[in-house]
């Protein structure tokens, strides 16, 4: 073909994609958590590193807490696959979370703890850990799990107390009210052992940590963008810890305890 002939090939098959309508492609993650521009490289994330590796038992649960109203306050299941390789990685043996929702991220802990592995699991509502609960038990992990209903700062203050449970946690792992996010880590610093680390989630809620003022934002996102922005500050300037801020999901601050 003369090389005018390709020019002109070239051209129609441009005017030709351009009149067609863009297909817009949604990934089929629960909750909207990630922070790709794109939903069809994180579909494509998903379906080819995420969902083909993911145990039954948190696919179960998975689809159990998308039909709940609740659903945006799951875990999404790439960071539910990254807690648990982490996990693994620093061989965590005693663990702690705060804040449970259905236990998505829970159950991944408790696959991937040994057999005698445990976690302090604390959140305000009974009633939605009950629903992933029975799958739970089915996996056979509930023996780890030691729930507990009720606001979690008064369990950390009478831990904090006790000089026995201060480095005592391999790993915590917090999900909860964003605006008692600095409270928790005031706290957390002295129960996670030297080498141990914290893991804060949401830490980029929703992208909104950029937004301007005047960005039209749901009201819990406008009403906890300071607190996750505070927390932000904070954990950057802490010479306690080492950190990394991975925006998988909604955004993960792993804070390593240095002393």
């Amino acid at each position: 073909m003369a090389s005018t002939d390709v020019a002109a090939a070239e051209v129609k098959a441009q005017t030709t994609q351009a009149e067609e309508p863009a297909k817009v492609v949604r990934h089929q993650e629960v909750g909207h958590k990630s922070l790709l521009q794109s939903d069809a490289l994180y579909q494509y994330i998903l379906e080819t590193s995420v969902y083909p590796r993911e145990p039954e038992p948190m696919k179960e649960l998975r689809e159990v807490t998308a039909k709940h109203p609740w659903n945006l306050m799951t875990t999404s299941a790439d960071e539910g696959q990254f807690l648990g390789l982490l996990l693994k990685l620093i061989n965590a043996k005693n663990t702690m979370e705060i804040g449970v929702y259905t236990g998505y991220s829970l159950l991944s802990t408790a696959l991937a703890l040994p057999d005698d592995g445990k976690i302090l699991a604390m959140d305000i509502n009974r009633e939605n850990y009950d629903i992933g609960l029975p799958i739970i038990e089915k996996a056979g992990v509930a023996h780890k799990i030691d729930f507990r209903e009720g606001p979690a700062l008064p369990v950390l203050d009478e831990m904090v107390k006790n000089e026995d449970m201060h480095g005592s946690f391999d790993f915590v792992f917090v999900d909860a009210d964003k605006d008692n996010y600095l409270n928790y880590h005031k706290r957390l610093i002295d129960l996670v052992k030297v080498g141990g680390l914290i893991a804060y989630d949401n830490t980029l809620w929703n992208g909104s940590v950029v937004a301007p003022p005047d960005a039209p934002l749901r009201k819990y996102v406008r009403y906890y963008r300071d607190f996750v922005m505070e927390l932000n500050k904070a954990l950057a300037v802490d010479p306690r810890i080492e950190i990394s801020q991975i925006p998988v999901g909604d955004g993960v601050t792993l804070c390593r305890r240095n002393y």
